[in-house]
């Protein structure tokens, strides 16, 4: 269950590492602007905001992928922390974006579901 776990917060980790590209190196492409739904002149003006908050979610990746490699070295309580501490961030921001902007609740549940399957699966190892 916790390799199930680390896949699952490997794969949200790579949709944070794809977030992180499009907020803070991509914002104002085309492309990205589509994605977000945003004019040029409004990614022009929230650039900075969206470069900074693009680290929070490669941070984000990282905490979880360093709980992954911590549990492939064995140093499983280490790893399931830091995957806990990773995975369930992301799940919270997912939820904070669902509350904030209901009317993105797909973006909320791209950013939210492999996370949430990760903690789900990682208590329920905890617990048995």
């Amino acid at each position: 269950m916790l390799i199930a776990a680390s896949v699952f917060a490997g794969l949200a980790a790579l949709v944070h590492v794809y977030i992180f590209v499009l907020e803070s190196l991509r914002w104002t492409a085309p492309a990205t602007r589509k994605t977000f739904g945003t004019t040029e002149a409004e990614a022009l003006a929230t650039k900075e905001l969206a470069f900074n908050q693009g680290f929070y979610n490669l941070f984000l990746g990282a905490v979880a992928v360093a709980g992954i490699i911590a549990i492939a070295v064995g140093a499983a309580a280490v790893g399931e922390a830091l995957l806990l501490a990773g995975a369930g961030s992301m799940v919270l921001a997912g939820l904070v974006l669902l509350a904030s902007s209901p009317s993105k609740v797909r973006a909320a549940l791209v950013q939210l579901t492999f996370p949430a399957i990760a903690v789900v699966l990682t208590l329920l190892w905890l617990a048995f």
